[in-house]
């Protein structure tokens, strides 16, 4: 069942940046998970592709924002007054997080066989516990699991629900990638979302933690129809990344069978949940369907 969740967190003492990049991110929550299974988080570890999971980096409220980070904020130059804002993310941090700065963090869960043990995970967590990452201790001081009217990083739904929900007449599908987005073609990286590279990354992961396998024989169906995207760099002590932000929309055009509609609709809602393209599970690809566009 994809769920996704937010942990809210605490720092007792600020957090230098050099702490808050993808894998330092990736090896908190590995921490996380080892504390109540070790053998699910050596699982999960080992992993090589199309993890089992996402994570976004730590985000901060929007007063924060303005003190501490120098990412820029993505602006909404949209065609449709009834688009829904997404807010911006946070994806790099040039200054430290101060103590006490509430934090939200957002994991979402792609494996229905390991859902069980994971929401065990959740129920389990000691949260007078804290938590390192580098020189800092944390707090985890509630675990939000439910959608919120405020927090729309927070859902879950089983892949039957997606897809039986999933509209068969709906041909506008756009997305929102809200943190650097980009894809692997052969042996080198792309910043571009083709409409190849994206339902070809929802489709694969959605094959391979469902029970219905999707194959993206719709593709030559879908053309971009409006975009408002930029590229934008990533860069920590040991990578630099490369990937592109904002907003694209897809139209379906032609005669396209129901079922393929249908099937092209339920992976752009999966997007929530899966992220699209490279290293989600460090933050990067967080994406979002955009509605009553």
């Amino acid at each position: 069942m994809p769920h996704s969740l937010v942990l809210n967190l605490l720092p007792v003492a600020p957090i230098p940046s050099q702490f808050l990049t993808g894998r330092h991110l990736h090896a908190l929550f590995l921490n996380l998970v080892s504390a109540v299974d070790s053998d699910l988080s050596a699982y999960l570890h080992d992993q090589s592709n199309e993890k089992a999971f996402t994570l976004s980096f730590f985000q901060v409220s929007r007063k924060e924002v303005a003190k501490i980070s120098t990412a820029p904020t993505q602006k909404r130059v949209l065609p449709a007054a009834a688009r829904p804002i997404v807010p911006a993310l946070q994806w790099e941090q040039k200054q430290a997080i101060r103590e006490n700065t509430a934090i939200w963090w957002r994991i979402s869960l792609l494996d229905d066989g390991l859902f069980d043990r994971l929401t065990e995970l959740w129920q389990q967590l000691n949260f007078d516990r804290p938590w390192h990452l580098g020189p800092t201790d944390l707090y985890i001081t509630n675990i939000l699991s439910q959608p919120q009217s405020n927090q729309p990083w927070v859902n879950f739904c089983s892949y039957a629900e997606l897809f039986d929900r999933a509209s068969d007449t709906e041909r506008q599908i756009a997305f929102s990638f809200c943190t650097p987005t980009n894809f692997r073609q052969g042996v080198y990286d792309s910043a571009m979302p083709t409409r190849e590279s994206i339902f070809g990354s929802l489709a694969n992961r959605w094959s391979k933690y469902s029970n219905r396998a999707i194959e993206p024989n719709f593709i030559e169906a879908i053309f971009p129809s409006f975009f408002d995207i930029r590229t934008e760099v990533s860069t920590d002590s040991r990578s630099k990344f490369i990937g592109c932000v904002g907003d694209i929309t897809y139209r379906i055009m032609g005669d396209v069978d129901p079922v393929a509609i249908k099937q092209i609709n339920a992976l752009a809602d999966f997007a929530l949940y899966s992220g699209v393209g490279r290293k989600t599970p460090m933050g990067m690809g967080m994406t979002r369907r955009l509605q009553n566009c």
